[in-house]
């Protein structure tokens, strides 16, 4: 039987044993932030597979996510988000990139926090205006002022972000491939804090 203790030997808490052993990394963060694209290159170098929460709504049901909200509203959204949810973090080993809104619900917090280390990939919101905004697909920011919106929903989630997140970087003007290996560092020396023994 597998036994984890932090680097002190003491037995770590029975919520940390499926973050540890699940092999799954959550990557959060806002819109605009490179989830998607960091959570292929990541699964990629580590051999993991690769999930989309959005993806797998889309895929789900058969239209894409502005469409959703234009039905169902962003409630209804939420609800299938978390339903969604609950299945992909029943796997193990996979890299899963979220919905910028995932965090809002309690729910969604407290299962983010026991599957998987959790990063959060921060950026401005002037970097995330600027990679937002011609995005037809963003339902959130097809308001008057989008820049203003985009700067109300980062002041309510950030700190939501901060809430679950192990591991927090920054998704700046570095590359991609370049940001992948400093974040595999990351995830490293958090694992290291802990001791997995025995089978």
């Amino acid at each position: 039987m597998l036994s984890i203790k932090d680097n002190d030997n003491k037995p770590v808490h029975q919520d940390l044993r499926r973050k540890l052993l699940s092999g799954n990394l959550i990557l959060v963060g806002m819109m605009g932030s490179g989830k998607t694209t960091m959570g292929r290159t990541l699964a990629r170098h580590l051999n993991k597979a690769f999930a989309d929460s959005d993806e797998e709504i889309q895929k789900r049901t058969g239209v894409n996510i502005p469409h959703i909200f234009d039905i169902e509203g962003e409630p209804g959204f939420r609800l299938r988000e978390t339903a969604v949810l609950c299945d992909l973090v029943n796997r193990d080993n996979i890299v899963l990139a979220t919905g910028g809104g995932v965090v809002l619900a309690e729910q969604n917090r407290a299962l983010l926090k026991q599957s998987g280390i959790v990063v959060y990939l921060w950026a401005s919101v002037h970097d995330l205006w600027h990679r937002t905004r011609h995005d037809r697909n963003r339902p959130l920011l097809q308001t008057s002022d989008p820049y203003g919106k985009l700067m109300e929903i980062y002041q309510l989630r950030d700190p939501l972000y901060l809430e679950v997140a192990d591991i927090v970087i920054q998704s700046g003007r570095q590359s991609v491939h370049s940001l992948m290996l400093h974040l595999v560092d990351e995830i490293e020396k958090f694992r290291t804090t802990f001791q997995i023994e025995g089978k």
